[in-house]
């Protein structure tokens, strides 16, 4: 179900981007982000598999493409030699839900993420939540597995003092080790993810080279 929503976050970010193209192109008008978010329930009812992905998350959508606009004129501004122009989205190339307005649409409970047209889906909290959750993002990443990062507020506070100095050897054995002997393991990132980064290269090695999945 994520997947699919992904696609369907695709989907509106082509479009959106298409749009804005054509005004331009067409009548030498730029679209507002605000005008292409107004469009979104008249697309809606011509597109009804876009009311399974919650408004946040295709508000967002059109938010990106404004931000891909935003960057390439501050790019033309500053006469940059390579201007690239907002790219269309291919197959695979939209990886992340954006929920603003945690914990509508998205929130944890306990051991499980609940996600709105999706359900309950269990996860491992890296640490506890501290603060007040205001955002979240939920990333497909290349290996198949996903990922949520929640953005939090919480309240400023002094740290107490402290006289205590210690010294920081980084290595390859271990990931630090302290002047008072305690060691940092290593997290060995690749160790953790070679199974899946083999089962996704043998998929690419089946891609026809030059091809757009190939290029993923």
């Amino acid at each position: 179900m994520l997947e699919k929503q992904l696609e369907e976050c695709r989907w509106l970010y082509n479009h959106t981007l298409a749009v804005r193209k054509d005004a331009w192109d067409q009548d030498k008008r730029h679209l507002s982000y605000y005008e292409t978010k107004r469009q979104i329930p008249i697309l809606k009812v011509e597109r009804p598999s876009l009311e399974e992905v919650h408004s946040q998350v295709l508000q967002n959508v059109t938010e990106r493409v404004e931000l891909a606009f935003q960057a390439y004129f501050r790019r033309v501004k500053a006469r940059e030699e390579e201007v690239g122009y907002p790219r269309f989205k291919g197959y695979g190339r939209y990886d992340s839900l954006t929920f603003t307005q945690v914990p509508t649409g998205c929130k944890v409970l306990g051991d499980r993420l609940s996600v709105t047209n999706v359900g309950h889906i269990k996860i491992k909290l890296h640490r506890p939540i501290s603060g007040t959750p205001k955002t979240a993002i939920l990333t497909h990443s290349s290996t198949g597995k996903w990922y949520v990062c929640f953005s939090v507020e919480v309240e400023p506070h002094r740290l107490p003092a402290n006289s205590d100095q210690v010294g920081i050897d980084v290595g390859l054995k271990t990931f630090a080790t302290l002047s008072e002997g305690e060691e940092i393991a290593n997290p060995r990132f690749f160790r953790k993810e070679e199974k899946h980064l083999a089962k996704v290269q043998r998929k690419l090695a089946k891609e026809v080279k030059g091809t757009p999945q190939r290029k993923f």
